[in-house]
């Protein structure tokens, strides 16, 4: 680390402590400095956004979340509310956008007895750890009216209810797997489904076909897996020095488990610190220099929306996570794996392995994007999607979609 990035680091490591001082007792104190501590090493070479954000007013700064969260369009379509419910009891809130009449597109025939026309396709979306449904707005605006989607909130997130732990154990990606099954029996009971998921919704789609590969053989035709892994998450270096890595993989689920024992104080800290973490999040959720800034107040709004309880009980399920032989089931599928070429949370080789295992299946490597590439490219990420659309039979070919924009700061979405 060089002097002018370690003097950063103790800047905001140092604001980071006074804040979370002012902000509780002694119990906070002691786990909101850890855990700042643990979110500056983590930041890496985003110290320096952290202690730039620092120069500038926090009476400024507040203003400015605030005009952005009021005129920014992301995250504010919605469609038919619905409920599943998992197999411990959790309930699951999901939409469903369903294809416009008038938009005059037939789904695709086929012959059926008994029917006159078949169930359409429905693209079930399935988004990403400390994200919810309206992490896939670009993608969401681009498909309505042509496309049945079901987009859900997974089990603690969105709007979704808070899962029960059982006997304090951390939940796992195979539960997430029936989850994303109780969602299906729900909103898509029949008729053909597209799979998409991104980072831990990638993960919950292949812990679906590693349980219930019928499903997938009988009723999936096409897969689309965006940023995420089949496993050996463990060995992710999240862009830090050798050093850095060992600090956090030693020290990080102690912090994350104790700051979980805290939620209520943890939460008044964190918003007296939000001005680092919102450095870290854009950090490893953005590559791009010209990303619109109400599109990096969305998913900063987002990521602060999980509580930190749950960040900590879903943390331990990526180091567990394998489901590399799941993987197979989807050899005879359309399938499209996209990453973005900086990402620091699932790095694209992870694809690459996945792609190297499903042969036939589109490996799209964006450049210049990070572990958010849906937010960040969403030209990029809609069009291939709306290809993989095609060659499976989900929209007619020669469809369009339109209105997906582009999260430039130069070029706003209409």
């Amino acid at each position: 680390m060089s002097e002018s990035s370690a003097e950063a680091v103790e800047a905001v490591a140092s604001a980071a402590a006074t804040a979370a001082s002012a902000a509780a007792g002694g119990t906070w104190r002691r786990a909101g400095v850890a855990g700042a501590a643990i979110g500056v090493v983590a930041a890496g070479a985003a110290a320096g956004v952290a202690i730039e954000r620092l120069t500038v007013g926090r009476g400024m700064r507040r203003k400015a979340r605030l005009a952005l969260d009021s005129t920014g369009p992301y995250g504010t379509l919605r469609g038919t509310p619905g409920k599943a419910y998992a197999d411990d009891g959790t309930e699951l809130y999901y939409e469903v956008d369903d294809i416009e009449p008038e938009a005059g597109l037939a789904p695709r025939r086929r012959r059926l007895f008994g029917r006159k026309s078949p169930a359409p396709v429905t693209v079930v979306f399935s988004h990403g750890y400390c994200l919810n449904q309206d992490s896939w707005h670009f993608q969401r605006a681009a498909l309505r009216g042509v496309v049945r989607t079901v987009h859900w909130d997974q089990r603690s997130h969105g709007r979704s209810g808070r899962g029960q732990a059982v006997d304090g154990a951390p939940v796992t990606i195979d539960q997430l797997g029936r989850d994303l099954k109780a969602v299906i029996d729900a909103a898509v009971p029949e008729g053909p489904i597209v799979l998409v998921g991104h980072s831990m919704g990638g993960m919950t789609v292949m812990a679906l076909a590693a349980h219930y590969p019928d499903l997938i053989r009988e009723r999936v035709v096409a897969v689309a897996l965006v940023g995420t892994s089949s496993g050996r998450l463990g060995e992710v270096n999240f862009g830090l020095p050798v050093a850095g890595v060992n600090v956090v993989r030693r020290v990080l689920p102690g912090v994350l488990r104790a700051l979980g024992q805290q939620a209520a104080l943890v939460e008044r800290g964190r918003r007296a610190t939000a001005d680092l973490f919102a450095g870290i999040i854009k950090r490893y959720s953005f590559a791009s220099r010209d990303v619109d800034p109400a599109v990096e107040r969305f998913a900063e709004r987002m990521i602060e929306g999980t509580p930190i309880d749950v960040v900590a009980e879903f943390y331990p399920a990526f180091t567990e996570h394998d489901k590399t032989e799941a993987l197979a089931e989807f050899a005879e599928l359309p399938v499209l794996v996209l990453a973005g070429v900086q990402d620091l949370v699932t790095p694209s080789e992870h694809s690459e392995a996945i792609a190297d295992l499903l042969p036939d299946a589109e490996l799209v490597l964006v450049p210049d994007a990070g572990h958010l590439v849906m937010l960040e490219h969403p030209e990029v990420v809609t069009d291939r999607l709306a290809d993989l659309l095609t060659r499976a039979g989900a929209v007619p070919t020669g469809a369009t979609v339109s209105g997906y924009g582009s999260a430039s700061s130069t070029v706003r979405p209409g």
